[in-house]
């Protein structure tokens, strides 16, 4: 009978405040802040986690999140190039947009968002129809990552869908140069070398006629938008250049010189926020034309008064004139001016301002600061004080840090009953419940390398860095005791399995052994109570720096892994040399010892696992376990089964009997550095250089071996199967550029993956079902008809298709509910699948679907794109003459009916419109308005009121 085993699954990870990978938005309450592969909500006032938003499967991480102008909807881009909008009160995806073949870095939406623009590491920009949710098209010219990206609608104009200015997009690119885009023809109207080097930043003001560029040098450059220009198009002057659409004005000073990685402007608020080095941010002030005025006023007054006291009478008039003169124009150096500086406590990934006032009553601006050490703070700036003395500060109002680490997990251990996890990292211990995954304690330590409990749970050994072993209280969340163990790192720390002896390696190449002792506490303390310490018994001394350390659960022999590759095996009581184990080729990092000691496992940083037997030393199995270094390995308790993990960002499970690998898990997206398998054997927790810990269950589903080698290699198939699809080979005839792309400026959206593959092969299996059995009642027919009255009669019917019968649905029926079920965004690229035979059967569906009057929109949307797709197939022969002659009539017609129900629809809607407010005007005049106060009263009516409908 064919072995089975427990399958592990992913079922948590915590300790992940926020990840660097993305940018952080915040609405003055609530920030939305990414975690790896997640976006987790959090309440930054009360400091916990409303919601973490995951889709199942989906393992790519966040790399940018951007919020809509319509409410309730976040748009969501990942690693893999996929966007993804989210709807804040549900939690759930509405849409997911595949276009990108590398990370999406920026993503804007339109002033109504109905339309969505997202940039990537692949150099292309893609416009989305949010509405229809598809891919309109994409736009090529950068050479490099996009780094930002803006519609053009400026604030005085309308900025409906008919608007010319809601047709021009901004876009900024590492490649040095900005580009202007006209949308509604598809190309690029201006290109501008913004700077010499790479841009990383852009934004446009709330007026929409500036535009700030940040480059890596630290340069702030402004630009200013001529919508005149914009209006006319491309025009050449009478110079014979091409009228110019984008200007520059000048370069704003900033305090430091690094990279500016991002600018942002308050959106009601005269402030702009500029973050060009690594732990401060920079807010400007816009200040009025008043303001300014004030002060080249005030600053010509001085200039009197001094040029009085030096009594020269003739050049005092010179200067006063030439101050009247020049301070008619307002430098933009006079309208920015330097307000404050945001100093984190740590390297700030991004910042977002507060869309609305969270305290209420305060003044001021709110800053949300994502920091890159697993941390949130917000700051409040104070608004501009009349007092001269005073100079403006920021001031922490919130700071979110307590449920993660600072820096990667090094370390973890469970306490015995598996209640209770400790983690440690650089600069602090945390102890979490496992069942609620909440962090109940955090303590300061030094750099932690090796940690356990110590017996009754009460206690916790730390192992640091420089050398000494920390006991940490947990009642009491304190350091009881500091012992100077070792002269350097300690790397291991072991407990006898008969809790009377803690053992510790070292890399000053001494192995030490010591035993607990109770001891009471100081005097000064009122209730006596006793606390754990540590006596120092014996010292063996090797001839390398100790890696690992570990005892046999049978409590006879010692293992110790040395820097020079092998592992030495002492009889515990004597400290008599038994064995010594080599044969791997770098140091063995980790070692663990089977329940019945049979058997000893050992990791090393030459990737290889081997298994050896206790009782001779012999090697009975050397396995290439991981990519990278294997970081630790760890028996399950009382089987032959164990877990490694490695600097490949893997989890995997052996059988230690049959050298088999039973599950490989991928989650954590840096290098596994800790790893902690529970006394029960239902868990196993990892810890990695991310800053999250995971944690893997066992579930009820068995795993054959058979099975999971042909699903792993199914996946390898289908994965090279979509990228092989969308390669971009260079077209016959034209000129690729060196990365291979095609030379047009515009292209169509399409990126195949596995979901597209698998509903265009559904399609072509319901196309094929529904053919055969067409095929079979028409054979039928034409016997009937063939056959004379009586021979008729006795005809059977060809059975029925058992799906068809099962559904009780026509065939042509069958393929619409198929077609329907494949999602919008997934649709034109399911069809691209289909091979051109299965086009022309599906223009004949598409036909009676016509006839019938089913889905007419979604017919329409089908046809639409296979004609213009399939064209020169289509033109060169006629086959398809017969089909498009009569669908051609029956679309129509359908379309005909659709287009009276819309223009019915919209001529009752204005009717009720119009009822309305002839209605609202007589009630005013009952109440006795003013002719000028009714129409201010009517237009403040008219204003677009949205309304949230909830189910």
């Amino acid at each position: 009978m064919v072995q089975s085993y427990s399958r592990h699954g992913p079922t948590q990870a915590f300790g992940l405040i926020c990840s660097s990978s993305s940018n952080s938005t915040y609405d003055g309450k609530l920030a939305y802040v990414p975690a790896l592969e997640d976006v987790l909500v959090w309440d930054m006032k009360k400091g916990q986690m409303l919601a973490m938003w995951h889709e199942t499967g989906h393992r790519a991480e966040v790399t940018c999140i951007r919020r809509s102008p319509q409410v309730n909807v976040l748009a969501v881009g990942y690693a893999d190039g996929s966007v993804r909008l989210w709807d804040t009160t549900t939690g759930s995806v509405n849409t997911t947009f595949n276009g990108h073949k590398k990370a999406v870095t920026a993503l804007a939406f339109d002033s109504q968002g109905t339309r969505l623009a997202s940039g990537a590491q692949d150099t292309d920009l893609i416009i989305w129809d949010i509405v229809a949710e598809v891919g309109l098209y994409r736009l090529r010219g950068h050479r490099d990552q996009i780094t930002g990206i803006c519609f053009l609608a400026p604030p005085e104009l309308p900025s409906t869908s008919t608007g010319s200015f809601t047709h021009f997009l901004l876009s900024t690119s590492k490649d040095t140069l900005m580009k202007l885009w006209d949308l509604s023809t598809q190309h690029c109207v201006q290109t501008v070398v913004a700077h010499r080097s790479e841009v990383w930043s852009m934004d446009i003001n709330p007026q929409q006629n500036l535009i700030f560029t940040g480059s890596s040098e630290g340069d702030l450059k402004t630009w200013r938008i001529d919508y005149e220009a914009i209006a006319e198009g491309l025009k050449t002057t009478e110079s014979g250049e091409i009228n110019k659409m984008i200007h520059a004005v000048a370069i704003l000073p900033l305090a430091s010189r690094h990279r500016v990685s991002q600018i942002l402007f308050h959106k009601t608020q005269p402030y702009l926020a500029v973050q060009s080095h690594d732990r401060s941010i920079e807010i400007f002030r816009i200040r009025t034309e008043d303001e300014i005025r004030k002060k080249q006023a005030r600053r010509r007054k001085r200039a009197k008064e001094k040029s009085k006291s030096k009594k020269e009478k003739e050049d005092h008039d010179d200067k006063t004139d030439e101050d009247e003169a020049g301070s008619d124009e307002i430098s933009l150096i006079d309208l920015f001016t330097p307000y404050l500086v945001v100093r984190a406590s740590g390297k700030v990934r991004s910042f977002d301002f507060s869309i609305k006032d969270a305290s209420g009553h305060k003044p001021g601006v709110q800053l949300f600061l994502a920091l890159a050490s697993n941390a949130l703070e917000i700051y409040d700036i104070p608004p501009p004080s009349k007092l001269k003395e005073d100079v403006p500060q920021a001031t922490r109002t919130y700071s979110l840090d307590l449920p993660g680490h600072r820096t990667d997990v090094r370390t973890l251990c469970l306490s015995s009953d598996d209640q209770l996890l400790a983690s440690a990292s650089n600069g602090s211990l945390k102890l979490w419940n496992m069942k609620t995954t909440a962090c109940i304690r955090t303590i300061d330590c030094g750099y932690a390398v090796c940690s356990t409990f110590l017996p009754g749970d009460r206690h916790i050994a730390v192992g640091t860095k420089s050398g000494e072993i920390m006991i940490y209280d947990l009642a009491s969340s304190s350091l009881s005791d500091t012992i100077r163990a070792h002269s350097a790192t300690v790397w291991s720390l072991h407990i006898r399995p008969d809790e009377q002896v803690l053992v510790s390696g070292s890399a000053d190449k001494e192995v030490k052994f010591w035993e607990f002792e109770r001891d009471a506490a100081p005097e000064d303390d009122n209730q006596p109570k006793k606390s754990l310490t540590l006596v120092h018994t014996r010292t063996l001394k090797m001839s390398d720096d100790v890696l690992s350390v570990r005892y046999s659960p049978n409590g006879k022999l010692l293992a110790v892994s040395l820097l020079d590759s092998t592992v030495k095996i002492f009889y515990q009581d004597t400290l008599k040399f038994f064995l010594s184990l080599y044969g791997h080729k770098l140091p063995v990092l980790s070692m663990d010892i089977s329940d019945d000691s049979n058997l000893i496992v050992t990791c090393s940083a030459d990737k290889n696992v081997k298994i050896w037997g206790l009782d001779f030393g012999d090697c009975h199995k050397s396995i290439f376990a991981h990519e990278e270094s294997v970081m630790q390995v760890l028996f399950e308790k009382k089987s032959h089964y164990f877990w490694t993990v490695g600097k490949d960002k893997m989890l995997k499970y052996w059988d230690g009997d049959k050298f088999e690998n039973i599950q490989r898990l991928d989650g954590h997206h840096s290098e596994i550095w800790a790893l902690a398998v529970s006394r029960h054997g239902n868990f196993v927790v990892t810890g990695s250089h991310d800053k999250s810990i995971r944690v893997w269950e066992r579930l009820d589903e068995p795993v054959f071996l058979e099975e999971e080698r042909e699903r792993e290699l199914e996946q390898i198939y289908d994965s090279a199967l979509a990228d092989s699809l969308n390669r971009t080979d260079t077209a016959v005839g034209s000129e690729g550029n060196a990365d291979g792309y095609l030379p047009t400026e515009v292209a169509a959206v399409t990126k195949q993956t596995t979901e597209t593959l698998m509903a265009g092969e559904r399609i072509m299996e319901a196309l094929d079902l529904s053919d055969n059995e067409r095929a079979a009642f028409r054979e039928f027919e034409e016997q009937k008809a063939r056959a004379s009255t009586l021979g008729a009669a006795g005809l059977q019917p060809p059975s029925r298709n058992p799906i068809l019968a099962a559904l009780d649905l026509e065939p042509e029926a069958y393929v619409l509910r198929v077609v329907e079920k494949v999602s919008s965004t997934a649709l034109h690229d399911a069809l691209l699948v289909l091979p051109f035979g299965k086009v022309l059967s599906l223009m004949h569906h598409l036909d009676m679907w016509a006839q019938k009057g089913w889905n007419i929109t979604l017919v329409s949307r089908i046809t639409f794109f296979l004609l213009k797709t399939h064209h020169h197939q289509i033109v060169a022969n006629r086959i398809m003459r017969t089909t498009l002659i009569p669908m051609r009539v029956h679309l129509r017609n359908a379309l005909r009916r659709e287009k009276d129900t819309v223009g019915y629809n919209l001529a009752a809607l204005q009717y009720i419109r119009r009822k309305n407010v002839a209605e609202r005007t007589a009630q005013f005049f009952e109440e006795g308005f003013d002719e000028e106060k009714l129409r201010e009263k009517i237009a403040e009516g008219k204003k677009r009121k949205r309304v949230v409908i909830k189910a």
